[in-house]
């Protein structure tokens, strides 16, 4: 869980933003299209940047038209290592992530939300298979990083590229595989050599792994063929684990309104139950869920507060709520009761909600 609080750098001009600056420690090259971006974090921060392997960060990327804009980018070191590192890829007509392979460079700043999602493994020592075609790798990596680091967890990953120089990690995951073993192994498959991977080839070499949980992140094309061939080979679905990119369009940067006073006179109580404490609080409907719990102090789960990422997400136990947008829900998930806080108002007098 993460907090996001108004920035308090010294120095900062932007200082009442959520957030804070970063510094740049280190750029590395991972390919001719990729870069690693070490983020140094200072001794006062460690608390609010600790994360789980599997995150990720919302970065403001500077903008000469709208001052900066906001994208996210999975974290690819392990929560074991000094700093946070993000992996950027350089796409087609892609302006946020351009910028930073072109411009990125040690000392310089940038405003970061702390980190949020929820791509993460039970826990560090289980067994996992891992799914990546391309950057996806990035999230992959950092669960790869902290499994390994455990005492027994083993990884299978498949790693989808187009060609052996655009494998991101490829030098490391060698070095990792010939260190670790039978702990870790790894199926590069190069679109040059034997064409796009297929449900029927995934299947014949995930079925080895059918008792572990699966990770997968890529494009959404090679993600459906992963869940088909892992389900042909005997997965339960509900085991297999998804994340994927969205562009943001607002500006989740932006310090949230106070909540005026007139509008507390018919708010709902809401009781939240995160991280094993319940707080009771007054929700008028002018405000999300998240903007409630920010505002009384609450260390909250979120990132982009356009309903998107699903790092927000939690149960509705008891009471109504208007749902907003639920982008980052499948139908089934909302069914079931689980709604976005970023998004949620309340529709009835009380209301339970269980993180």
């Amino acid at each position: 869980m993460t907090t996001h609080v108004t920035g308090q750098d010294s120095l900062d001009p932007d200082a009442h933003l959520l957030g804070h600056l970063l510094t740049i420690d280190r750029v590395v090259p991972e390919t001719a299209e990729a870069v690693t971006i070490w983020f140094d974090v200072p001794a006062a921060l460690t608390d609010e940047y600790a994360f789980r392997a599997g995150q990720f960060l919302t970065v403001a990327v500077p903008s000469d038209r709208t001052g900066w804009v906001a994208r996210c980018y999975s974290i690819s070191s392990s929560p074991a290592e000094h700093g946070i590192a993000v992996t950027v890829k350089r796409t087609a007509n892609g302006y946020a992530s351009n910028w930073l392979c072109d411009h990125a460079a040690a000392g310089k700043q940038l405003r970061v939300l702390p980190p949020s999602g929820l791509f993460c493994p039970r826990s560090p020592e289980a067994d996992l298979l891992l799914c990546a075609a391309g950057s996806g790798v990035t999230p992959a990596m950092s669960v790869l990083r902290a499994v390994l680091a455990s005492v027994t967890g083993r990884i299978a990953l498949f790693y989808a590229n187009r060609d052996r120089a655009s494998i991101i990690f490829d030098g490391e995951l060698q070095r990792l595989a010939d260190e670790y073993g039978e702990r870790l192994v790894v199926e590069h498959w190069l679109e040059a050599d034997r064409g796009l991977p297929t449900a029927e080839a995934f299947a014949a070499w995930a079925a080895p792994y059918r008792e572990r949980e699966i990770f997968v992140c890529g494009p959404a094309p090679f993600m459906e063929m992963v869940r088909e061939g892992a389900v042909s080979a005997g997965f339960d679905s509900y085991r297999i684990q998804t994340e994927e990119y969205r562009s943001l369009t607002g500006d989740p940067f932006q310090p949230i309104a106070e909540i005026a006073e007139e509008n507390l006179s018919d708010a709902a109580l809401v009781e939240v139950n995160i991280d094993g404490a319940v707080h009771e609080l007054a929700w008028p409907a002018t405000h999300t869920l998240v903007d409630v719990m920010v505002l009384n102090g609450i260390d909250t789960p979120y990132a982009c507060r356009e309903g998107k990422c699903g790092a927000c997400t939690c149960h509705l136990g008891q009471g109504t709520v208007n749902l907003g947008q639920t982008d980052a829900l499948e139908a089934e998930d909302i069914a079931d009761g689980y709604i976005l806080a970023c998004q949620a108002t309340p529709s009835s007098q009380s209301v339970k909600i269980e993180f």
